[in-house]
């Protein structure tokens, strides 16, 4: 799932070096427990393909005085190339919402304008999406869509929604609110 890469990327890199634990601690403050599907097993899987794929590397291990030995993770070049493109796909994409989710969390370190740039991306793609399958109901409104064109209306309600709240998020943005890559927080 392209949402658990970008999380564990992200966490592993907003903390130079992580483990495990450190990774489910920081997923768990986010809430990603009440949309994600990541469980305690799944962070420790991801972070070792990860690594298996040149995303991460090993650091060291840590054996602390209880309890098992802990193997710390650092983002590689590569995995920091992954993390950008993940991010970036998130925030410009109207596909998964929990990709949208999670790149909400991670899009302070991209400087405002991109930001502002990948969320128009996001208005135009959900735009276009939803001009075609609904243009599709309308071009064929008499044909026996039967129970069907409930899907049809569920997904237009939802998009109507997922376009409303990028605009509203772009109008926040513009209008200076959250502090992102290459700004000062405000004192």
């Amino acid at each position: 799932m392209t949402a658990t890469r970008l999380l564990l990327l992200g966490a592993v890199r907003g903390r130079t070096t992580a483990h495990g634990y450190q990774v489910m601690r920081d997923l768990e403050s986010w809430s990603v427990d009440l949309w994600g599907s990541l469980r305690q097993g799944s962070v420790y899987h991801g972070l070792k393909r990860l690594r298996d794929q040149g995303l991460l590397q090993e650091v060291a291990s840590e054996s602390p005085a209880a309890g098992p030995a802990r193997t710390e993770y650092s983002i590689t070049a590569e995995g920091e190339k992954e993390f950008h493109a993940l991010l970036e796909n998130a925030l410009s994409s109207g596909e998964d919402p929990s990709e949208i989710i999670a790149g909400i969390g991670l899009m302070p370190v991209l400087p405002r304008e991109r930001v502002l740039d990948l969320l128009h991306m996001r208005l135009d793609a959900l735009t276009v999406k939803r001009q075609r399958v609904v243009g599709e109901y309308e071009r064929n409104s008499d044909a026996d869509w039967q129970h069907h064109v409930e899907a049809i209306r569920y997904w237009a309600k939802t998009t109507d929604s997922a376009i409303e709240w990028t605009r509203e998020l772009v109008e926040r943005l513009e209008q200076g609110e959250y502090t992102m890559a290459g700004e000062e927080h405000a004192s």
